[in-house]
């Protein structure tokens, strides 16, 4: 009995080592990202293949950063965007996520004129270039 639980307590501290996570700075300006350039990919931040990487969860900033981000966005013609959470979503791999996976979040994005809102994709345990996506200026 003890032979197993020596086994099982080296395979747990085998599989939970902790992942170094990637830190970035960011430039922030009256409490948003500064954002200066537009994504000519049509998928970044539109596709959950391709969500927009504002970090955070390391120093429990992600849910701002992902604010930050979202505050910095304005629409097509420079108009004010309004935004809310609509769910967390399926997951991909990462190495700064939970157990490799990091959780999206979906927010439906929309600013006055609009007809529908936009799903953005934003994953906040890791750290990428950030742009505008297709469609929205900065």
């Amino acid at each position: 009995m003890r032979n197993l639980t020596l086994l099982t307590s080296a395979v747990l501290l085998m599989t939970c080592t902790s992942t170094k996570h990637i830190t970035k700075t960011y430039t922030i300006e009256g409490g948003q990202f500064l954002l200066t350039e537009i994504s000519t990919d049509p998928s970044y931040g539109l596709s959950e293949k391709k969500p927009v990487e504002v970090g955070g969860v390391e120093k429990r900033e992600g849910p701002l950063n992902e604010r930050r981000y979202l505050n910095a966005l304005a629409g097509p013609n420079g108009e004010k965007v309004s935004y809310y959470r609509a769910r967390s979503c399926r997951g991909i791999k990462s190495k700064n996520g939970l157990m490799g996976v990091a959780i999206l979040d979906d927010y439906k994005v929309t600013w006055e004129g609009s007809k529908n809102t936009v799903s953005i994709y934003i994953n906040m345990y890791d750290y990428g270039e950030l742009k505008a996506p297709v469609g929205f200026t900065v």
